[in-house]
């Protein structure tokens, strides 16, 4: 069986040090080439920490070792607050819950078929990631948990935002101030596979939402929706393609707020004012939104709350729960100066 020391060794560090990143010592310095080091190696040895006794307790209570699965690489993460909010959720709950995170992987960074995954007591996906490929490579149990996506079936635990029923309330508070035309700019969503390379596309439950909706009050223009990269420079790119379309529509949503950004760089280039000519309603609520001139009407997205659920859901997997749950968090719609009232 292997030990700390032996690990140590590998490594080329002290005992010390990989006792202290094995607990998640917060006040341990040491780069993160070492510490991913120390961890993969305590992966290939499938290292499992003795139990110890105390004079009060037969055991001290058992941390579980766990992985985080990422579909978005660290540049994303900067791009899109929202989802190092969902990793930090994750990060900042474990502990609580006596979990280690053992390996922090990114799909399609390395080889997730053997054994970056083995000897994990549970997996918490953040992303869009192959259900049924994940399986295929991580048999070992079913503790695990998607954030952000709801795959097919009721395999799994699953904690989402509610992104249908915010839709829905945008396009119904845009109505009420009278607008009509309106656009929906949004990037492409896919489910990855994590071996086999394969991706396929996957709707957008803002779209979806956003078309049917207009359809049923016969306003749907398909030049009206405009898909492209997500990010600031996306939004800038299909707003650009907007303008250039000539008789802008008066109002405007748009699935992300980083996008947004992009969106309200190029109507400033073009001369077109924000709420007077163009209003704008977007979603995610990052820091950002409320110092943009004006204001940017959002939607609330509660992704830090979404990174503890899903640490608090595997828990209770861990604990012995067979049923899956699937958590839908509510959001909130934050009105700002970007949207006000269509002019005649």
């Amino acid at each position: 069986m292997a030990t700390i020391k032996d690990i140590a060794e590998l490594a080329d560090v002290s005992t010390a040090t990989v006792s202290r990143i094995l607990s998640n010592d917060p006040s341990l310095s040491v780069s993160n080439d070492t510490r991913k080091r120390v961890m993969e190696i305590v992966n290939d040895l499938n290292y499992k920490p003795t139990r110890k006794k105390s004079e009060k307790f037969d055991r001290w209570p058992e941390t579980h070792h766990i992985g985080l699965l990422l579909t978005n690489t660290e540049e994303d993460e900067v791009n899109d607050p929202y989802f190092m909010s969902l990793r930090m959720g994750v990060e900042r709950t474990c502990e609580q819950y006596g979990m280690n995170i053992a390996s922090v992987l990114t799909v399609g960074n390395r080889d997730l078929s053997g054994g970056a995954l083995r000897s994990l007591d549970g997996l918490i996906v953040i992303g869009t990631v192959d259900s049924k490929e994940l399986k295929d490579n991580y048999y070992e149990n079913n503790n695990i948990v998607f954030v952000d996506y709801a795959p097919p079936g009721n395999e799994f635990d699953v904690v989402i935002s509610d992104l249908e029923t915010a839709t829905y309330q945008i396009l119904e508070h845009l109505f009420e101030l009278g607008h009509q035309n309106i656009s929906y700019l949004g990037g492409r969503l896919f489910v990855k596979g994590i071996d086999k390379g394969g991706i396929y596309e996957k709707e957008d439950v803002r779209k979806s939402i956003f078309e049917n909706v207009m359809k049923e009050k016969g306003l749907y223009k398909h030049e009206n929706v405009l898909i492209g990269e997500w990010g600031p420079n996306g939004g800038y790119m299909l707003m650009k393609e907007l303008i250039n379309k000539g008789q802008l529509p008066s109002a405007v949503v748009v699935a992300s707020d980083p996008m947004a950004l992009g969106a309200f760089r190029a109507l400033h280039e073009a001369g077109v004012k924000v709420p007077e000519e163009v209003s704008i309603f977007s979603f995610d609520n990052i820091d950002a939104a409320a110092y943009l001139n004006p204001a940017l009407s959002t939607v609330k997205i509660h992704s830090f709350e979404m990174g503890k659920t899903a640490v608090k859901l595997l828990s209770d997997r861990l604990k012995g729960r067979d049923l899956p749950l699937k958590v839908v968090l509510p959001t909130e719609l934050v009105f700002r100066e970007s949207v006000s009232r269509k002019k005649d």
